[in-house]
């Protein structure tokens, strides 16, 4: 298959595993709201973690004991990484203050950031991903949720490297490429 046929492909399926994440997004916002607003940004980091370390067991370990398996807690990073990006906007709240119109605008304007962002990227790196192991998204998924820690604790403050919300689209990106790739196997 040509690059730009597999382009076009990844930009379908790209497409398939947002709009899995999305409608677990938004049931959950029917069904909690938007109890998530109360969040700090260091919070949502870990919860990141929490699903990223998860997911490290289960390779490890080869098994897992709860009835949720490496899928779901991909989904999990796609959405918290969406939550992340839009508290870093709005700054966390002291109640849930969004409504599940404006939820949904705002998951969907980072997604298609997202989206284009790994298209560009894509683009540049031809498909390199495709190659790349499971276990790989996940252990770049955890360097960049220790990235972002550290910038947490720096107060946000970096020489020269990007900053947190590009971490975030960063393991936003390698959780749909998990997700691509574990649905192709």
């Amino acid at each position: 298959m040509s690059i730009r046929s597999n382009m076009n492909t990844t930009d379908s399926q790209f497409d398939q595993a947002t709009a899995l994440c999305r409608d677990i997004f938004t049931k959950k916002m029917k069904d909690y709201g938007s109890s998530w607003r109360i969040l700090r940004p260091k919070s949502v980091t870990d919860q990141i973690f929490i699903k990223a370390n998860r997911i490290r067991s289960i390779e490890t370990k080869g098994v897992s004991k709860v009835d949720e398996g490496i899928r779901a807690e991909l989904i999990a990073i796609v959405n918290y990484g969406i939550i992340g990006l839009i508290q870093l906007e709005l700054g966390c709240a002291d109640t849930d203050d969004l409504s599940y119109e404006k939820g949904v605008e705002l998951y969907t304007n980072y997604i298609q950031a997202a989206k284009k962002l790994m298209m560009d990227k894509n683009h540049d790196y031809d498909e390199a991903w495709r190659s790349m192991r499971m276990e790989s998204f996940t252990d770049l998924i955890l360097m960049k949720i220790y990235r972002t820690k550290q910038i947490e604790d720096n107060q946000g403050k970096t020489l020269i490297s990007e900053g947190i919300d590009a971490n975030y689209f960063d393991m936003i990106n390698y959780a749909i490429f998990g997700l691509i790739q574990s649905r192709e196997k």
